[in-house]
């Protein structure tokens, strides 16, 4: 097996791009700087999180307003599409027209889209009762957090889309297939962070 073989299978599925893996190997390295650079951006928000849990102020607290059940649901629906992604880029494998390309990246795009409408019901419902972010330091850090999080995936969706377009229109060419190499990366992190905010926020809030 050669060595770009092992840097990028994802490019060599289905019809293989051996000429792109050198700006594959520069543009990756760049990602993940900016991923790198986003976590950090998290961890001081958990960070600050975490030293601002008790600073209710007097209203309302995580026991009050938390839905664990909706947070749950959240959960398995985002961990549900790393699973859909993951089919997505498996059918390069087997499939050269993009039709199972696009199904699979469809699945995930509602799978998504249903994460979000949970949780921005999960925000109004917290609005209704009194937790605004002014309200107190606690609130505050939390609409820092998830929501943040939340934009993150919103993003991620728009990504999706235009990829899904380009595909239909060009194909599966060595430019998608880079995409998605990009947001695989980008859509798998956007996992990780979800379940230190599920673990940390959530139950570590109602605990």
């Amino acid at each position: 097996m050669s060595p770009p073989a092992i840097r990028h299978p994802g490019l060599l599925l289905g019809e293989g791009h051996p000429d792109v893996n050198e700006n594959a190997e520069e543009m990756l390295f760049g990602f993940w700087v900016f991923l790198m650079s986003d976590a950090i951006v998290f961890g001081l928000l958990f960070a600050t999180y975490a030293a601002m849990l008790h600073g209710t102020a007097g209203g309302p607290g995580p026991k009050t307003l938390y839905d664990i059940k909706s947070a749950f649901m959240e959960t398995l629906a985002l961990l549900s599409s790393t699973f859909t992604y993951g089919m997505a880029t498996l059918s390069l494998k087997y499939r050269t027209r993009g039709g199972s390309l696009i199904t699979w990246l469809l699945v995930t795009l509602g799978l998504a889209v249903i994460f979000l409408g949970l949780e921005v019901h999960d925000f109004i419902s917290m609005l209704d009762k009194g937790g605004w972010p002014e309200r107190s330091g606690f609130l505050s850090a939390f609409f820092a957090l998830v929501p943040l999080h939340g934009l993150h995936v919103t993003s991620g969706c728009i990504w999706m889309i235009a990829l899904i377009g380009q595909v239909a229109v060009y194909g599966i060419d060595k430019d998608v297939k880079l995409g998605l190499l990009r947001l695989g990366l980008f859509w798998h992190f956007l996992d990780i962070v979800w379940i230190v905010i599920f673990s940390v926020v959530y139950l570590g809030g109602l605990a």
